[in-house]
């Protein structure tokens, strides 16, 4: 299996979503830096992680939705590799039209940083089979635009056809549905706000977001 995380300026959990992939996988990710317009071949996992890509100018993750190594990812999901979008990666795929609906300001319009409970609502996908249905399990978010929207019709289609992966189960942001986390049609495409590579080390305080990281390594060996 190779994996890589897409380094943007502003970036500030790339080194984190490194680890946790490294943990797993037992060798390091590429870390690939925006501006590549290509990728290298072979790529089964492709990490855009969280942070303040642009200093979130415009819309968060907008800017970055355009940097020339966006198509190639955009290229490789359309043939099959998995991409996985973590706080600020979720915005990039919403932004770069991988996963549908945006990310708005919270509700309360404050920023958020605390662990919240999520349920697993879909565990039957590369990137959750190492969970349970309807597990509950505890990860952290820290954003400021993590509410999710879209219209009624395509929350629909995202629960009629099991493209909920994680919901939360006390709603901290105002996301419609309560939702955490969303699949692309293929299901080969995952993002989701809260942030489990920072819950992947019992060091750091727990391990709940581990099992993501182990489950798409077991996928894709």
């Amino acid at each position: 299996m190779k994996a890589a995380v897409i380094v943007f300026p502003g970036s500030n959990c790339d080194r984190d979503a490194k680890v946790a992939v490294e943990q797993s996988l037992g060798k390091p990710p590429l870390m690939l830096w925006h501006r590549d317009t290509d990728l290298p071949a072979g790529l089964d996992l492709i990490v855009v992680p969280g942070g303040f890509s642009y200093g979130d100018y415009l819309r968060c993750g907008a800017m970055a939705a355009h940097s020339p190594i966006m198509q190639a990812v955009k290229k490789r999901a359309d043939e099959g590799a998995r991409v996985l979008g973590i706080c600020n990666g979720f915005q990039i795929l919403c932004e770069s039209g991988l996963l549908p609906g945006a990310l708005m300001r919270n509700a309360d319009l404050k920023f958020i940083c605390r662990d919240v409970d999520l349920t697993v609502d879909n565990a039957d996908t590369d990137f959750t089979r190492g969970y349970e249905q309807g597990q509950t399990v505890r990860v952290p978010v820290a954003h400021h635009d993590g509410n999710y929207f879209a219209d009624a019709a395509t929350l629909d289609r995202l629960e009629g056809e099991g493209r909920v992966a994680f919901r939360y189960v006390t709603n901290p942001n105002g996301s419609q549905r309560d939702i955490a986390g969303i699949l692309s049609e293929k299901r080969n495409v995952l993002g989701m706000m809260p942030h489990p590579e920072r819950l992947a080390d019992a060091r750091l305080g727990g391990t709940d977001g581990k099992p993501m990281f182990d489950s798409l390594v077991e996928a894709l060996s």
